[in-house]
């Protein structure tokens, strides 16, 4: 291990080295079962030939130019945003912490615009939305925040799914609501539906932005192309990463036309944001979404996913519940996950946590039958027998 990286990331014993569909190998030449993708973000998994081609042929054409310029890669892959999405225009950056730092730029600056004095944006606790100050102070967590102050004012975070506790906390400074449809860091709590659409009937009462973070949820993981679909609504303004890029760095951050006007040449901008080797990525990415009906497969892979964890549970009491949305699934435990993670580990299952005791299954939206039944099998061996048997 390098003495040079900074020390920012507990990492696992584990060198992965090389990859294909939902399986990678280490440098020992350990195969294993890759139920993280990147966090959400190998949404083709690994190598895929489309996305390794489209990567391959956009290097020997041109790998990045200033915004300064017309990016032909970068102006095909917004019109194809908005058409899905249903909103009008795009800035592209290159994460989903600049996505949501974009975000609430534009619903300070659209209300600056306005002459008003509104500027707080109102979250949920148990959110996450980014490590920069902006987006840290926005999340519900206050572990990301230890030493970290003074932080920047202007968040109000209220319970996730309580809208009495939302209209009683929206005034003249609420310039924006900022939520996830499903919490995934938190623990992996979806949005109950119909307290969504309460939202978003609350903000176009109040006249103030619905701005939805789908960074983890966007790009067909929940089995709709965005989480949002789920509830029959549409937010005015959208952040997306993770997935959009299959892995290649890419965020962006979608608006409604009167929203976006906010931001103008000069007042946001990013270096890197939009580049054609990250668009034509993105592009790449959505092509095969299409084409091998993987929005279906995220929805059909998790329900068989969530209905396995559920058999499971009725053998193994130590699962005590099983919630999510396609394939972001969590598992919550009656004992810590860290050592479930480890023994999945060596057993050949590469999985996540969701906070302290919840294991969080992200496959790739290829995924197949067999891999969830070889994933639910490993699991199963992995777990204690009695909730009570405490993870050392």
């Amino acid at each position: 291990m390098s003495d040079h990286v900074m020390n920012t990331y507990a990492r696992w014993p584990v060198t992965l080295v090389r990859g294909e569909g939902c399986r990678v190998w280490d440098d020992a030449g350990r195969e294993y079962l890759d139920f993280v993708s990147g966090i959400a973000v190998n949404t083709l998994g690994h190598a895929h030939p489309r996305l390794a081609r489209a990567l391959c042929d956009q290097a020997g054409r041109m790998l990045h130019c200033s915004n300064l310029f017309r990016i032909p890669e970068q102006e095909a892959l917004a019109d194809r945003l908005a058409s899905l999405s249903g909103l009008d225009r795009v800035f592209f950056c290159n994460s989903g912490a600049e996505a949501n730092e974009a975000a609430i730029k534009l619903a300070r600056k659209y209300w600056h615009d306005r002459g008003s004095p509104r500027r707080t944006i109102i979250t949920a606790t148990r959110s996450f939305h980014g490590r920069t100050l902006n987006t840290l102070t926005a999340t519900g967590q206050d572990k990301v925040k230890t030493g970290f102050d003074p932080l920047p004012p202007g968040f109000v975070h209220v319970p996730f799914g309580d809208i009495a506790a939302m209209t009683r906390a929206v005034d003249d400074h609420t310039a924006a609501v900022l939520l996830e449809p499903v919490q995934g860091e938190g623990g992996v709590h979806p949005a109950d539906a119909a307290w969504l659409r309460a939202v978003r009937k609350l903000c176009k009462d109040a006249g103030i932005l619905l701005m939805l973070d789908e960074v983890q949820t966007g790009i067909g993981r929940t089995g709709a192309m965005f989480a949002f679909e789920h509830a029959g609504i549409r937010p005015d303004v959208l952040t997306l990463a993770k997935g959009l890029g299959g892995g290649v760095p890419i965020g962006a951050m979608l608006a409604r036309e009167d929203a976006a006007a906010a931001l103008g040449p000069g007042s946001h901008g990013s270096t890197f944001g939009g580049n054609p080797l990250s668009c034509r990525a993105a592009l790449a990415v959505l092509d095969v979404i299409e084409e091998e009906g993987l929005v279906a497969n995220a929805r059909e892979q998790g329900a068989r996913l969530m209905l396995g964890l559920k058999a499971l549970a009725r053998t193994r009491p130590v699962i005590v519940d099983v919630r999510g949305a396609g394939l972001l699934v969590g598992a919550e435990l009656a004992v810590d996950a860290a050592e479930i993670i480890t023994r999945c580990r060596e057993a050949g299952l590469l999985l996540l946590s969701a906070g302290p005791k919840v294991l969080r299954f992200l496959p790739p939206l290829n995924v197949t039958a067999a891999e969830i039944d070889r994933a639910l099998t490993v699991l199963g061996e992995c777990l204690p027998a009695q909730a009570k048997e405490r993870a050392s």
